[in-house]
């Protein structure tokens, strides 16, 4: 528990430091983020802010974690591939997010298209190792035990994986917002893998968590430098692949409500809209605005209680998800 632990801080204050001159490199070679006409108009302000935060991120994550989990249980190659590859799905789709460069349109039909062949490419290879090679088809239910649900663990395990990096994607609209909540999902999870004595997986979520930690330092509100898809579609893959490593991903939803929160309202406010535009003649919304964040910030919240009182949700969600786990 110590050595995870200590590691975890370990990350928080290399990440914290090298975000420092990380951040005057991207300030200085002026890679700032375009920002998209669909968001509340306040955020027009943001414009020009540094992008690729997950580069910082998921960099010290990997470095760290090859030198401090791996010799523990090698194992943990797969999420450290897993956020290796979505890392550089995500870079190639941040570049087409910087001013004068949306040209690109990453975020278009087309883009948004052969993302989702990306990582739903990457979801296939990794249940499958995840099903064979590493031998983890278990189903863990609070209170009733273990279950072995087969070759059916393949699609589902795709399914978290991809619905994980979707959802955590729409989540990062609002300075510090995906980071803390993502910071109390691993950390729960990490508390989970030492509940079960696998010291190695806890050493890699607490990894993350000081690694994110680092990051946050220098993304707190007014961030001075922003996550990007660099940042959110590895964390997303990697959260949906550690629970399932843990055998809690059932758990998940409820680890994770903030993210299930944000999706969903994505979905209701895009089929709600279609469905009545069928009906009525009309298409009708049930939020101010869709993801769910940008509906409180239209409701009257600032940004800063928008984000700590998501991120309050996401800390007691991740205490009930560890509650559930000891039952």
């Amino acid at each position: 528990m110590t050595y995870a632990l200590l590691s975890g801080v370990a990350a928080a204050f290399i990440a914290g430091i090298i975000g420092v001159p990380f951040v005057a490199f991207l300030r200085e070679k002026k890679l700032g983020k375009a920002i998209s006409t669909d968001g509340p108009e306040s955020h027009m302000s943001k414009a020009g802010t540094p992008t690729f935060g997950g580069l910082l991120i998921i960099g010290v994550a990997i470095a760290m974690s090859l030198l401090l989990a791996v010799p523990k249980d090698a194992d943990i190659l797969l999420p450290i591939a897993v956020a290796a590859i979505m890392l550089a799905i995500g870079f190639y789709d941040d570049l087409g997010t910087l001013i004068d460069r949306e040209q690109r349109d990453a975020h278009g039909r087309t883009g948004m298209l052969l993302k989702l062949a990306g990582f739903s490419g990457v979801a296939i290879v990794a249940a499958y190792v995840l099903y064979d090679p590493l031998d983890a088809p278990r189903l863990l239910v609070p209170h009733y035990g273990h279950y072995d649900i087969g070759i059916l663990y393949i699609a589902i395990a795709f399914a978290v994986i991809v619905a994980t990096t979707a959802a955590l994607g729409v989540t990062d609209g609002l300075d510090m917002l995906a980071g803390s909540t993502t910071a109390a999902a691993f950390t729960a999870y990490g508390v989970i893998a030492l509940m079960q004595d696998q010291e190695a997986l806890a050493t890699f979520c607490f990894v993350l968590v000081g690694a994110l930690m680092g990051f946050l330092w220098h993304n707190a509100y007014p961030a001075r430098i922003f996550m990007g898809d660099s940042g959110s579609l590895p964390l997303g893959a990697v959260l949906g692949v550690v629970a399932l490593q843990s055998g809690w991903w059932l758990l998940l939803p409820i680890i994770g409500s903030i993210f299930v929160a944000e999706a969903g309202s994505v979905i209701i406010q895009r089929y709600y809209f279609k469905w009545t535009r069928i009906k009525y003649g009309e298409g009708r919304r049930v939020f101010k605005m869709a993801p769910l964040h940008y509906h409180f910030e239209l409701l009257g919240w600032s940004e800063m209680q928008v984000k700590e009182r998501f991120w309050l949700i996401g800390v007691l969600s991740g205490m009930l998800g560890v509650a559930l786990a000891l039952v």
